[in-house]
């Protein structure tokens, strides 16, 4: 069965509402975005993939002013795996207090719950190199998951 325009706009939306909620310290509202047992992979930046709602939050607040002002996140593409679940691949872009910025990508599996759809894996890679050099690129056939 085909992914509906409908399921496809609560995915977007739903990744579109990360930025919102984390930049704005909302992060008792976790349970809108990512399901109980979320692995957030992290370990792009060195640190250890996230398990849980918990871990997401403490490692928000203990990176304190390193969080960036603002995640925005654009170039959403949605591929469905079966019928409650779909990858997301996304473009995001960090602005910094200092004011530099940087640019990531997504990797989402996201599942259809009795909430709603909520992300269940997120791989974030960094982009360190223009052209797809740093070789972790889907069009360079990394795959993510």
């Amino acid at each position: 069965m085909a992914l509906s325009h409908e399921d496809r706009t609560a995915v977007t939306d739903l990744i579109a509402m990360h930025g919102h909620l984390v930049d704005s310290g909302r992060l008792d509202r976790l349970g809108e975005l990512f399901t109980a047992d979320v692995v957030y992979d992290v370990s792009d930046f060195g640190g250890p993939p996230l398990h849980g709602l918990p871990a997401i939050r403490e490692a928000a607040l203990a990176l304190g002013e390193g969080n960036p002002l603002g995640h925005h996140v654009t170039n959403t593409v949605l591929t469905e795996i079966a019928g409650d679940r779909v990858h997301a691949l996304s473009k995001g872009i960090g602005i910094t207090t200092a004011g530099t910025c940087g640019t990531v990508t997504y990797d989402d599996t996201v599942t259809r719950t009795a909430a709603g759809w909520r992300i269940a894996h997120r791989k974030v890679l960094a982009h360190r190199s223009p052209l797809g050099a740093d070789r972790r690129t889907p069009e360079a056939g990394h795959t993510f998951g």
